[in-house]
Formats: C-alpha cells, sequence, structure tokens
C-alpha cells in the first residue's frame, strides 16, 4: 500500500477499540504516523497495550461507552473499530448496543469534540434491509453515522478476520478457524470480495483513507482492501 502523505499540521486521533483485531492493527500505525501529534484510546477496561504503553504520543482513557465523558480532548480524527458477536455477547440486545449505540455515541461524541473525520469497521453484508439481523445493524450503524455530519466518512466492510487474537488476549473464535482452514486450499476460486482479510490489511487502508480525506461517505469493500493472499 502506498505510503501515507504527509499532512501540513499534526493532528489529533481518537482511537475506540484497540483491543480488538483491526484496532490492534491500527494502534501502531497511528503511533508511528508523522501526521498524529497525539492518539487517544478510548477503552473499557484497563488493557495491556505491550510496547505501546509508554508512548509518548498515547493517552489512554477508561471510559463508559454508552456515557462518554463531556471533557475528552478535542480530536481531528476518529477511528472506531468496536464489534462483537452476538454469541460473546449473550443476546442480540448486547450486541446492538455494542455495534450500534457504542459505535454512534462515540463518533457523536467525536464530532462535537472537533472531529471531521471517521473512519469504522463494519462488516461484509452490511445492509439495513438484510434479513440477517448481524448485517442489518451493521447497516443501520452506517447509515447513522453518515448523518453525523462528518466531512469524510470511511465505512470498512472486511470479509472473515485474520489475526492472532490470542496475543491480544482474545479467545480464539472456532468459527474463524474452521472457515479459514475449509478456504484456505480454495482460496485461489474464493472471489476476492469473500476471501477472509488480515486484521492489518484492513487498518491500513481505514488510515489510508482518513490521511486522504476525500469528502463524502466512502466504503471500503473487502476486495478494494486486499493487498496480498492470506498465507
Amino acid at each position: 500500500m502506498p505510503t501515507s502523505p504527509r499532512l501540513p499540521q499534526p493532528r489529533t486521533a481518537w482511537l475506540a477499540g484497540a483491543s480488538g483485531l483491526v484496532g490492534a492493527a491500527l494502534l501502531p500505525l497511528l503511533l508511528s504516523s508523522p501526521n498524529y501529534a497525539k492518539v487517544h484510546v478510548l477503552l473499557r477496561r484497563s488493557s495491556a497495550l505491550g510496547a505501546h504503553a509508554a508512548h509518548p504520543r498515547l493517552q489512554v482513557h477508561i471510559v463508559d461507552f454508552a456515557r462518554l465523558p463531556a471533557d475528552l480532548p478535542a480530536a481531528d480524527d476518529i477511528y472506531i473499530a468496536l464489534g462483537t458477536t452476538i454469541k460473546v455477547a449473550g443476546s442480540e440486545a448486547s450486541f446492538r448496543q455494542v455495534d450500534f449505540d457504542f459505535v454512534v455515541n462515540t463518533a457523536r461524541t467525536a464530532r462535537v469534540r472537533g472531529a471531521q473525520r471517521l473512519a469504522v469497521v463494519s462488516s461484509l453484508g452490511a445492509n439495513t434491509d438484510s434479513r440477517v439481523f448481524y448485517n442489518r445493524v451493521k447497516g443501520e450503524m452506517q447509515t447513522a453515522i453518515g448523518g453525523l455530519g462528518f466531512a469524510s466518512v470511511a465505512i470498512a466492510q472486511p470479509s472473515l478476520l485474520l489475526g492472532d487474537r490470542a496475543a491480544i488476549g482474545q479467545p480464539t473464535r472456532a468459527g474463524e478457524v474452521w472457515m479459514t482452514r475449509l478456504l484456505r486450499p480454495l482460496m485461489g476460486m474464493v472471489p476476492a470480495s469473500m476471501r477472509p482479510i488480515s486484521a492489518s490489511s484492513v487498518a491500513s487502508a481505514l488510515l489510508q483513507a482518513t490521511l486522504a480525506g476525500e469528502p463524502g461517505v466512502h466504503i471500503l469493500t473487502s476486495r478494494a482492501m486486499q493487498i496480498a493472499r492470506p498465507s
């Protein structure tokens, strides 16, 4: 992927969801980018951030995403990688709280604090008219954030995410492991839009799109974000 363009003035970023696959991949990219003078990470609970914890550009905020504090620092860009599954959440209502309420509330709060650019992780198949609850909630989230008044919105719609969940303290998801093993021998025949994609590819695509800052709402398809065949 091309090197990120350097913007005239260093910016301030928020990152919500740094403990997940995409968020964990985004954090080092933001901290190493010359475009950001400060990165504010919003977490629901204390989480090990490894070697990044002591980075001079990093500030961690433990928050309740249902009621974000009004005194959070101003932001230029907001990256949201919050998400769960119905199985992990325990119910459809709990899933919706994380993947819709928390995401939209975080985006709205960042907008109030001055953010003009938004990057968010959604999902392949997101559609407000979907009969699949998961996809319908993702579609509704996309519609909601698109109406918050950001100058530039990048929405990533990845297929099955690849990454080392154990390395970031998350339990392995049996479905992901099973699907990856099943598809690996057939990868050449699987359409690019459906192939599993690395979390790092999604993170890189979101960073590039946000720094480009193209006006309007832009969908980053899984096909477009594929930069290499998964190994």
